[in-house]
This record gives C-alpha cells, structure tokens and sequence, in this order.
C-alpha cells in the first residue's frame, strides 16, 4: 500500500472514525430469521471513548443485541471500511464508502480495552416489540446488499447511524427532543475533539469552510459518540401508557480508564499563542533580513531562506492541497475557503525561492517579496471582507497565525530592496560629488 500524503494522512483524521476490522462474512442471527422473541431480547447503546491515533480521537459507538433465552449477542458496527487503493482513490474525491458489520461483543470489548479506552454500556428501555424491530433492521443492515453508505463525518457516520436507529424506535422522540440549540458549533466540536495535538487541530482547521460555523441542533451535535450517550441517558420518552420514562433502563461500564482524560468540554483558548507564534515567525524574518544588513554576513541569509522553504512547505502544500479539493472534488466542506486568502498554491513559491537565496540567488530576493507582499495583500483583502455576510468563516485563529508571517516576510525583503536602493543612491550621489558633505574640515 503506498504512502499516504500528509494531507491525506490530516484529512482521514477528520473523516474516518475507526474501527476493529472484521471479515464480511453475514451469518443470520436469530433475530434476523424471526426466532427471537422480544421479551427475551435487550437492545445496549455502547460507547467507547477517544483513543491515541488520528482517526480514533472521536471516540465510537455501536450498537449490540442480545438474546438471553438462545443466548447469542452481536455487535454492530457501522463504522467499517476497506483500506486498500480504492478506497484511497474514493477518499480523495471526497465519495467514502463505508459499511455496517457485525462481531462477536466479547472479543470487540475486550480489544478497546486492550487499547486503554473505555467501554460504557446503556441497555435502552424498549417495549419487546420495538426491540425485535431494532433487532430485525440490524441484521437486515448487515447483509450485503443493505450494508454500504456513502459516509460524511458530520451527516452520515458511524454514530449518526445509530442516532436514527434508536429515534426510530423512540418514535421520533430522540429527534423532537433534539430540536433544542446545540450547545456549539461543529467546528467547535472539531477544536475540542484534536486538542490533543495542537498542529493537527491547527491544519484541520485550515481545511474547512464556512459549513461548520453556522449554528446547529443538539439532533446534529449527536455525530459523536459522548453527545448522542448523553442525549439518550437524559431522554424521557412516553410508554404505552402515556407516561414519561426514561430510555435507559440501566447503564455500566465494561472497562474504565484509569488514565485517559475525556476531551475537554469547550475548545481551548489558543488565540493568543498561535498569534505570538504567527508574530515570532514574521519578526523572525525582518530580524535575519536586518542583521544580514547590518554584518553582510552570510548565515543570515542562509537562515532567511531556510525559513522560506519550510514554511512554503508548511503552509504551501496544505493551501495547494485545498485549492485543488475546492475544484476537482466532492469535499464541500473545502469549497470556497476563505483561508485561501492566507496560503494557497502561490505560498509554494517560497520553496524554491528559499532554496535559491540559501545559495546566494541574485533574483531570489525580489522574487520572495513580490510573493510575500503578494500574499499579504491578499490576506489583509481576506480579513476586510468580512464586513460582508458571506465572508463568515471562523478563521480567525488562522488569520491570527499566517497574516503576520505574510506581513512580516513582505517587509523583511521590502526592507532589504528599500535600505538597498538608498544605498545605490547615496554611491550615485557620492560620485557626482554634489549630495554627500565632505567630513574634512577646511
């Protein structure tokens, strides 16, 4: 299997929510052949919590059913997917096919717990028909002809899947109740959930457009595992008779962490120091370009332009990589992304204009400042039109970090044309004898 890119490694992050693969293989439970009988069959909601890699850190959920009398249980996961070279390809054009498998509940237990990450249990407080109805539908699910999806991480997940299940069986009520406001945006959801690696969180961030700054519904806020937990555990929902009760009928955990942390419940407060940071590489940048006009020695150069080429990489491939989704996929989440204000495929630039000031390049200099300046216009551009209503994206973190490296890169090489252009006039004016006053006294 060939490498993945960064890029593709950054965005799987953001759409994949893992899971322990299992064969394809479909052997119809009972339930599924009509021998169950309700009574005798309990529904749980499982949620296992974030785990250490990329595409675990939103946690997971599934769904298991359990006949007491026959003694068999399944669980059911909808978050599988083949990872192999056509899935690659798929992913890419922003069309992921996902899929709804089923394993034994024991051996699925006992890997999460192997991974340190904790197994919580909800049985839900269903009437015997509604459980062999949920029953019945998920091993209906599983079979080959039912089990694929086209999944979005935000609409159609692993975990969404499981939300419309238990609404149906509800009635309805899951989703009357989640009509509330949601307590933050998607793109707050997303913060919190990548706080755990600040440069992660950071370039997912970059990534997305404005689809996930507008407000949302507690219904929408349940694409992840501990927001749909929570939402059941509070849900009260009427019986037969008329009255409220509560949808789980009872809850344990089946393994507990003693070490991992829940994610935060809000976003962390970066804003100031990814601007310091933003402000340091800028300042860095004027900094090198005035000591190398100050000594004319060599290593400052070397440094300004070793500053160039990684961050023509850093920001570079990840504003290319965005520019092209924009035109050639089905990624809408990256259409129309005001951070291409920021960097975009002209930040490449600084790679081999970077390299070439290294090695003492005589155009390398103009070259970087009509990119830079370039780049900063388009990023003061970026930030005055959000005056306007359609330039509403929540990116002022962004802003915050790449705006100042743009400024500051444009007037560290802005500086070196200015002092440069005096100092040939001052040489002119030396040799016509008429602007530069003697320092001998008569």
């Amino acid at each position: 299997m060939p490498r993945l890119s960064l890029i593709t490694s950054c965005l799987l992050g953001l759409l994949l929510l893992a899971a322990p693969a299992s064969a394809r293989t479909v052997s119809v439970p009972p339930w599924g052949r009509g021998e169950s009988r309700g009574e005798d069959l309990s529904i749980w909601l499982v949620t296992f919590s974030p785990g250490d890699d990329v595409p675990s850190w939103w946690g997971h959920g599934s769904l298991v059913v359990e006949d007491k009398r026959l003694q068999q249980s399944r669980l059911y996961n909808y978050g599988m997917f083949s990872f192999d070279e056509a899935m690659l390809a798929r992913f890419a054009m922003g069309r992921l096919e996902f899929w709804v498998g089923h394993s034994p509940v024991g051996a699925t237990f006992r890997f999460y717990e192997s991974e340190d990450r904790d197994v919580r249990i909800q049985e839900l407080n269903l009437t015997p028909e509604q459980r062999v109805d949920v029953a019945k539908r998920l091993a209906d699910n599983v079979l080959p002809e039912n089990r694929e999806y086209l999944y979005h991480h935000y609409n159609d997940n692993c975990v969404t899947r499981l939300r419309d299940m238990i609404d149906v069986a509800s009635g309805g009520q899951l989703r009357e109740a989640d009509r509330a406001p949601g307590r933050m945006t998607l793109r707050e959801h997303t913060r919190r959930y990548t706080a755990v690696n600040a440069p992660m969180s950071v370039l997912l961030d970059f990534m997305m457009n404005d689809e996930i700054d507008r407000p949302i519904t507690k219904w929408e806020e349940a694409f992840l595992p501990d927001e749909l937990e929570a939402q059941v555990a509070s849900l009260q929902v009427k019986g037969a008779d008329g009255q409220p009760r509560s949808l789980v009928a009872k809850g344990w955990s089946y393994y507990e962490s003693p070490t991992r942390r829940r994610p935060p419940a809000a976003p962390p407060a970066w804003g100031p120091w990814v601007l310091a940071l933003g402000v340091a590489l800028g300042g860095l940048a004027v900094g090198l370009a005035a000591w190398e006009r100050r000594r004319g020695s060599r290593l400052p150069r070397v440094l300004l332009g070793l500053e160039n080429f990684v961050l023509g990489l850093v920001l570079g491939v990840p504003g290319t990589a965005l520019f092209v989704m924009w035109l050639v996929t089905d990624h809408t989440v990256t259409y129309r992304n005001e951070n291409l204000f920021l960097a975009n495929p002209l930040t490449l630039l600084a790679v081999p204009f970077g390299v070439a000031l290294m090695f003492g390049g005589r155009k390398a200099r103009a070259r970087l400042f009509k990119v830079w300046s370039t780049l900063a216009v388009l990023g003061v551009l970026g930030v005055v039109l959000k005056v306007l209503p359609p330039f509403d994206q929540d990116n002022w973190r962004l802003i915050a970090l790449i705006l100042p490296i743009s400024l500051g890169m444009a007037g560290a090489f802005g500086l070196d044309r200015v002092l440069a252009r005096l100092g040939g006039s001052a040489r002119a004016s030396a040799g016509r004898g008429d602007a530069v006053p003697s320092l001998k006294t008569p």
